[in-house]
């Protein structure tokens, strides 16, 4: 009887033992497989946050400071005409218009419209300038536009008026606009003002991508 209860006593022990050890095995597949899950979440989260943030303009940006960014990527493109005047620069130049189109569309839609509410008579005036020498760039960039020979003297003559024009817009905006903007603008305000020109800045530059006429398409209609 003894021996009996013996032998049942360590069958127990053995069966609440291999329960346990079944149980951590377990325990532990199920730890390991929840920090597998979670670490595969987190990457995923990660790569979504880094996605988004590709594509949400800063609450920070400052609408003088996106201009001026925006002005010293332009001049970059037009030193690169200056140091090779002989060359054919009809493919820069597609890359020159989309950015001033964007530069004219944002000050035009956002920025101008504001500082015509906001702004004293002085700077007012300097905006409406701004307005009238724009008209001027538009001519001719859409002249050039139409151009099919980028080596001509035409070409060259307007694409070197252009920039001259461009540049003296410039000057003139962050010597004589900035400097009133930022002593008659609150900075918040710039900021909320350079945000909603940077993401339209994104949405005007999607429109001009997608509406370029393919290659292929243009062959077709040739033939």
């Amino acid at each position: 009887m003894a021996t009996t209860t013996a032998s049942r006593s360590k069958a127990k022990t053995s069966s609440r033992g291999s329960s346990k050890s079944k149980s951590s095995t377990t325990a532990a597949k199920k730890s390991s497989a929840a920090k597998k899950s979670g670490g595969l979440t987190s990457m995923v989260s990660n790569a979504a946050d880094a996605v988004v943030s590709m594509f949400t303009p800063s609450s920070e940006t400052n609408a003088i400071e996106l201009l001026k960014a925006d002005h010293d990527k332009v001049q970059e493109m037009f030193d690169k005409v200056k140091a090779s005047p002989n060359r054919d620069h009809r493919e820069l130049f597609k890359k020159i218009k989309l950015e001033l189109d964007t530069h004219a569309h944002i000050e035009e839609t956002i920025f101008y419209p504001h500082l015509l509410k906001k702004g004293d008579k002085e700077l007012k005036k300097i905006v409406r300038e701004g307005v009238q020498e724009h008209a001027q760039v538009k001519m001719f960039l859409y002249s050039l536009a139409r151009m099919t020979n980028g080596k001509s003297e035409n070409f060259k003559a307007k694409l070197q008026v252009l920039i001259e024009d461009v540049e003296h817009h410039v000057k003139e905006e962050e010597n004589d606009m900035f400097p009133k903007v930022k002593d008659q603008i609150p900075n918040e305000k710039l900021e909320s003002l350079g945000a909603m020109m940077e993401a339209e800045k994104a949405t005007f530059k999607k429109r001009r991508m997608r509406a370029r006429p393919r290659k292929s398409t243009a062959k077709t209609a040739t033939a």
